[in-house]
């Protein structure tokens, strides 16, 4: 199978403990190997599910199978529980994120994707000047969260309205840095232009830059459409599995190669609406629609 070869910047940071303080940056000069711009996952595992339109999601439940929640943002004030992304992002992604596309409003975040020249920094963590044809959103949180011998499950839940439009890819995920050394689990994204669909995926390296993950993409598809109402998606990272549940029902389990080496790492949540870039095969921009990504809370819990 023909690849292409990307390179993403890269830094190490200070190692961080459980619930504690995030951002992001990525090491510099070091090279990922990738399939369609995305790092090494080959084969999709696509299975069915049964959506609820705004599923109301049981945290009663949760909590009497011996869960504790520690954190909850339920975007009634602001977002002073994340850092907010400012500057372009990785694969060959289009747009400028920047604190003007999230707004709080009536009780949930709306990340909207705009056509709209800007300039701005090529990323964070690069000030070099570039010009931008549309901008977006980024959230990190300030909590970490680590699946380990303190905390063997973690359970992460969103409410979300996904983003409708040709080459919008929004996404609810956590990784930690050096990529992909802490690992990265993305609990959804998804084509704005393929509303009945998400996928799930990991990554993991022993070295910066080197994801070492196969064949681990899944592909749920939904009897609704995912962008006109919301819906609930949860993943339990335990020692040994990823478990992926929509609208109150498991619909996948990966338990493949790498899972165990993400127990002990430590992970922010993030949510952002990219537009366009390498998740997308024979992209066509001129037929980029816009929209947002609606996020009613966000909740984790940990278990023994």
């Amino acid at each position: 199978m023909s690849h292409t070869i990307i390179k993403i910047p890269l830094t190490l940071i200070t190692a961080v403990l459980l619930l504690s303080a995030c951002t992001k940056k990525l090491p510099e000069s070091t090279t990922i190997e990738t399939v369609a711009g995305r790092p090494l996952p080959d084969a999709n595992i696509s299975v069915t599910a049964t959506g609820i339109c705004d599923y109301v999601f049981n945290e009663t439940a949760v909590i009497n199978a011996g869960y504790v929640k520690r954190f909850e943002d339920d975007f009634s004030t602001d977002l002073n529980k994340w850092n907010i992304w400012n500057g372009g992002a990785f694969n060959n992604e289009l747009q400028h994120y920047q604190t003007s596309n999230l707004q709080v409003l009536n009780g949930s975040l709306v990340i909207t994707a705009k056509k709209e020249s800007v300039t701005g920094a090529t990323t964070p963590y690069d000030a070099t000047s570039k010009n931008f044809t549309y901008t977006s959103g980024r959230i990190e949180c300030k909590t970490t969260i680590s699946a380990s011998t303190a905390t063997p499950k973690v359970r992460i839940v969103a409410r979300i309205k996904l983003a409708a439009g040709y080459g919008m890819w929004p996404a609810f995920w956590s990784y930690g840095d050096p990529w992909p050394t802490q690992g990265e689990i993305d609990y959804l994204e998804m084509k704005g232009q393929e509303p009945f669909k998400y996928q799930t995926n990991y990554f993991y390296g022993r070295a910066a830059g080197r994801n070492q993950v196969k064949n681990q993409v899944g592909t749920i598809t939904s009897s609704v459409d995912l962008t006109t109402c919301y819906h609930v998606y949860e993943m339990i990272w335990s020692q040994n599995s990823l478990t992926s549940l929509f609208d109150g029902n498991v619909v996948e389990t990966k338990t493949g190669s790498y899972v165990p080496n993400l127990f002990g790492k430590t992970e922010r949540v993030t949510l952002n609406v990219a537009v366009g870039g390498n998740y997308f095969s024979s992209f066509d921009p001129t037929k980029i629609v816009t929209g947002s990504m609606y996020v009613d809370y966000v909740k984790v819990f940990t278990s023994n």
